[in-house]
């Protein structure tokens, strides 16, 4: 006679094998994948919608170091499967160092539509801060419905350079000791929109030399035209939440700038006919965000919004900035600094902002458009984040 079920079930989570030990797995380099838009959005997605035969190459480089690697790969806005044929990742200085990727032994994979698939373990000892090289071969026919748009780093096609990510989301660092991840949620500010091209010099890319002798990774979660509370180039941050900050393996922090956008858009090119945002609409999402990171063990740390007078004035953008919505934004700041929402709040508007006229950025930080700042400005705004608490 069979035995009863809950012994059959007792029996078999004693006989399962223990958990891998001394596996401790963090993020150490990360793009957030945003949907594809057509012809009627006011940017250009640059990047092709359809690739077929392609080989991609991408560099990357790490925040945290570790013994081994594994990759993840994102069709999170897909509509069909995507087909990874042969993956090889390497130095990105040494290119006959390369080694092939398996995906559960095989050398390649198929990426379900709004899934991910993760790699095998590769054993490629990396320090912190390396770069990395990494080669994708599409075989198949393509259609590019969920990538990454900017980020000031370029991916090869087949040869030719273009802005963007394409399917790589994320490396993933093993270390001996438990690892911690700090992730950073924001916009384009965040994404580094301003910064030197491919110099790693956003303010994530500054934070994470910063804690290179702590051991801790730090995942840039930023998007372009991100936003707080509606969605924008991609969705919302209260929808992206889970996948982008919560689930990133070893995250311990998050810091958070968003809003400006949701300030800015609306009767702007970007989005003419929507209607203003709110600061009881900012607010709640805010305390909707820390809710969920607080039941999950995540501390947040927000960031208050950096002055944009003039912002894209004399572009076909122009329209972002106003006297009302500048009102909105010292609002959203003020509640920031002192609604005791979160665990801590770093004052990148103070940092910013140019004495004399603090609306506006100071002009040895501005990139030239009013609202990203430049080089100097993103390593001014990471040398103002406390980590005192984020390395203990």
């Amino acid at each position: 006679m069979s035995k009863p079920i809950a012994a059959l079930t007792l029996s078999l989570l004693l006989a399962a094998p223990d958990a891998p030990a001394g596996e401790h797995w963090a993020t150490s380099w990360y793009a957030a994948p945003q949907p594809a838009w057509d012809g009627s959005f006011a940017l250009p997605m640059n990047v092709p919608t359809r690739l077929d035969n392609a080989t991609l190459r991408e560099t990357v480089r790490l925040s945290a170091g570790g013994q081994r690697i594994r990759l993840v790969f994102s069709n999170r806005y897909g509509h069909e499967p995507v087909r990874l044929g042969a993956v090889r990742v390497g130095p990105a200085d040494d290119p006959h160092a390369a080694l092939a990727l398996t995906f559960s032994g095989q050398p390649g994979a198929s990426i379900l539509p709004g899934a991910t698939v993760t790699s095998d373990p590769l054993a490629l000892p990396v320090r912190p801060l390396s770069r990395l090289a990494v080669t994708t071969r599409l075989p198949a026919p393509t259609n590019v419905a969920s990538f990454h748009w900017g980020a000031q780093q370029t991916v090869q096609i087949d040869g030719a350079h273009v802005g963007g990510r394409l399917f790589l989301s994320a490396v993933l660092v093993e270390s001996a000791q438990p690892a911690r991840t700090i992730v950073a949620l924001g916009d384009s500010i965040t994404d580094g929109n301003g910064s030197t091209p491919d110099a790693d010099r956003r303010w994530p890319d500054i934070l994470a030399e910063r804690l290179v002798p702590h051991g801790v990774a730090v995942a840039n979660a930023g998007i372009s035209g991100g936003r707080l509370a509606r969605d924008g180039m991609g969705v919302s941050a209260l929808a992206r939440l889970e996948q982008d900050v919560l689930s990133q393996p070893g995250v311990s922090d998050v810091i958070v700038l968003l809003g400006i956008n949701d300030i800015g858009w609306p009767g702007s090119p970007f989005a003419p006919a929507e209607h203003p945002a709110t600061l009881e609409e900012l607010t709640a999402a805010y305390r909707q965000l820390v809710a969920a990171s607080h039941v999950r063990g995540v501390r947040v740390t927000a960031a208050t919004l950096p002055p944009f007078e003039g912002a894209l004035a004399g572009t076909p953008y122009a329209g972002h900035y106003s006297h009302d919505k500048e009102r909105l934004r010292r609002q959203l700041n003020d509640w920031i600094r002192t609604a005791g929402v979160f665990d801590a709040v770093v004052d990148f508007d103070a940092v910013l902002r140019e004495p004399a006229r603090p609306r506006r950025l100071r002009a040895d930080f501005d990139s030239g458009d009013h609202l990203h700042p430049g080089d100097a400005g993103y390593r001014a705004m990471a040398g103002a984040i406390d980590i005192a608490p984020l390395v203990h």
